[in-house]
């Protein structure tokens, strides 16, 4: 098979695991710069070109968009996918999974376990809010935050006020979610593959730190997941319609709920973590797709 990476950087660990198990399994591997593609878009003939080179005969991509670049990344995507190129991702899967309130309204419509959370626009409604999540302690997100960038703890309401304030004096868009105490700054991160659970680690935030992640200074280790934690990344994972994903999950007292699904999740840190090599069980999922394509439902949503 023909198979295109979608990436910026060729030696990030992520695409290079990809390229070297595609390349193992005996595959015709490519890493492209979707940044620098532009399409052309005409009545019955789709088309990517890179430069002067038109981009054909391509079998399968798997997406590997930044969050900078999700509208133009995921344009790319559905461009591709009109050209009948099986995407790992579809487009709008990886944008459903980018609109963080919109996930969480679907993940809670299908009663995935959610931290409780508030949106609001009217600086009016602050104190309701901040009252709606059960108070101090409370997380405020920035809803284009990635890798813990513009997430804050706020440990009193005035600090809380104070911080959505400043947020929305910059016009961002923010949730309020209540903290999740018993958690110890740890989470779990599952990484999904064709509806299963292939891999799951702990991340634990360095001291006095309440976010995990690896990218802010957190450490992994293995971790055993139970029955209840391995049907809800799976679950959560299919319904933003993702075949593969990192779904992160935090310990409460009324059990695992979900803080994020991510679709370009990194590979070297749960890869290390737990022995197992994830980039060619995904590999694994496009020769099988190619045979018999997953259905996600949502080709033709928006």
């Amino acid at each position: 098979m023909k198979i295109a990476i979608l990436s910026r950087n060729k030696k990030l660990y992520s695409t290079k695991a990809l390229l070297d198990a595609g390349e193992k399994r005996g595959h015709e591997m490519r890493v492209i710069d979707y940044v620098r593609c532009h399409m052309e878009i005409t009545s019955m003939r789709p088309a990517i070109f890179l430069g002067d080179e038109r981009l054909d005969g391509f079998d399968a991509i798997i997406p590997r968009i930044g969050a900078t670049y999700t509208h133009f990344g995921c344009a790319v995507v559905r461009q591709f996918e009109m050209m009948g190129v099986h995407s790992v991702n579809e487009s709008v899967a990886i944008s459903r999974s980018r609109d963080k309130l919109r996930s969480l309204q679907l993940l809670a419509r299908r009663g995935i376990g959610l931290p409780v959370t508030g949106f609001a626009h009217d600086p009016r409604t602050t104190e309701a809010l901040i009252r709606q999540v059960g108070g101090a302690p409370l997380v405020i997100k920035l809803l284009e935050g990635t890798q813990g960038v513009g997430v804050v703890l706020a440990e009193t309401n005035k600090a809380a006020e104070s911080v959505i304030e400043a947020f929305r004096g910059l016009n961002a868009n923010i949730l309020a979610q209540e903290f999740i105490k018993e958690a110890g700054g740890a989470d779990i991160r599952c990484l999904v593959v064709g509806g299963k659970v292939v891999a799951a680690m702990k991340r634990q935030g360095k001291e006095g730190e309440f976010r995990s992640n690896l990218h802010r200074g957190g450490t992994a280790s293995i971790v055993k997941i139970t029955p209840e934690e391995r049907s809800t990344a799976a679950r959560a994972a299919s319904i933003l319609g993702l075949n593969v994903a990192g779904v992160d999950l935090l310990r409460s007292n009324h059990g695992p709920v979900v803080m994020e699904v991510n679709s370009s999740p990194g590979l070297e840190g749960i890869e290390r973590a737990t022995g197992k090599d994830v980039a060619s069980l995904i590999i694994q999922l496009i020769e099988k797709s190619a045979e018999k394509p997953v259905n996600t439902r949502t080709k033709g949503q928006g």
